[in-house]
């Protein structure tokens, strides 16, 4: 009788089972006919079951999109900041070495200063660039071009001439300042008579300060550490230098204020160091910009300050303290003081 008793139970669960769904020898082979139980303890059934594990990997999923997408915001920023490093390091290098060459020469030519302005060709005097670098066709047809400046037989890689940050389509991105045996300006330079060359015009003195230097002999005071060189314009110079004003507190119109190196400037002294400056001046960054044709190539633009048109307008003022001081500060290291 209990054996009996023990078959009908065994009878009884096979039905159940059948009725359930479970085939005889289907264990192990399938699966998904097995119950299971959630985290929390709770049996459930096995269509249950696949519900909840698909709405988990579905939550998986989407957290780990989410965390890629939150890396790659952190990223991104840091990746451009470090390019930008990189970038700012080789311009700082192709400064100091065209500062070098521009010491060299100088050392060569009994101390007299290569002339400031790039292009320009006076007697047998040539400009420090040279007019292959105005805008040429190609790399090669700039390496091709025999009329290249002063500097070349001491910096011959055109790579130099440029900061990795330049504008497309610029060979060259450096200037001198206005100081630097450039262009003439107003209050820093003695009165030359009419058969006198404007590259021979000698500097003014305030004190035993030279405003505009001739010769290497002329920088005293500030010592040559402090006297600028070349600057980072971002583009071929408009007017063939970088000018700075001396008697006036203004930036002169088609000279802004470089900003590329994030919100800063690169620049050489005339000892050979060169220097990044980051603006002080929220002004200074924020100075309205506008697009520019170049005189020598139509279909290339520069940046130059967009100020009202209004006639005699040649610059923008700063309005704030910190504008002011980033102004002064170039203006000093341009001319040895202030004109003002």
């Amino acid at each position: 009788m209990r054996g009996m008793r023990g078959f009908t139970r065994l009878g009884m669960r096979i039905s159940n089972h059948r009725r359930n769904g479970f085939r005889p020898g289907s264990v192990g082979r399938n699966s998904s006919n097995l119950a299971a139980f959630t985290p929390s303890g709770k049996r459930t059934t096995n269509r249950e079951n696949a519900s909840f594990l698909k709405g988990f990997t579905l939550i998986e999923l989407l957290v780990v999109i989410s965390i890629i997408a939150l890396l790659i915001a952190l990223l991104i920023p840091v990746l451009r900041a470090a390019k930008e490093r990189g970038q700012r390091a080789v311009c700082l290098s192709n400064l100091r070495q065209l500062t070098l060459a521009w010491i060299t020469y100088a050392e060569e030519n009994d101390s007299k200063i290569v002339l400031g302005s790039p292009f320009t060709i006076s007697g047998h005097t040539r400009g420090w660039l040279g007019r292959a670098f105005i805008f040429p066709e190609s790399r090669s047809e700039l390496i091709a071009d025999p009329n290249k400046g002063a500097l070349w037989p001491w910096i011959r890689d055109v790579d130099i001439y440029r900061c990795p940050r330049g504008l497309k389509g610029h060979a060259a991105t450096y200037a001198t300042v206005s100081a630097a045996r450039g262009h003439l300006v107003e209050g820093t330079y003695m009165p030359y008579t009419s058969g006198t060359s404007i590259t021979a015009a000698f500097g003014k003195c305030v004190g035993s300060t030279v405003l505009r230097l001739t010769r290497l002999t002329d920088i005293v005071s500030p010592g040559a550490g402090q006297r600028a060189v070349f600057i980072d314009q971002r583009q071929t110079p408009f007017g063939n230098y970088f000018y700075v004003n001396y008697l006036y507190p203004e930036w002169r119109q088609h000279s802004p204020p470089p900003k590329h190196h994030s919100g800063g400037v690169t620049i050489s002294m005339a000892d050979g160091h060169a220097e990044y400056w980051k603006w002080k001046g929220r002004e200074t960054v924020n100075i309205p910009l506008r697009r520019a044709p170049f005189r020598d190539s139509p279909n290339l633009f520069g940046e130059v300050i967009d100020g009202p048109a209004v006639p005699g307008w040649k610059g923008y003022e700063p309005q704030t303290e910190d504008g002011l001081y980033d102004l002064q500060r170039l203006q000093k290291a341009t001319w040895g003081r202030l004109g003002y």
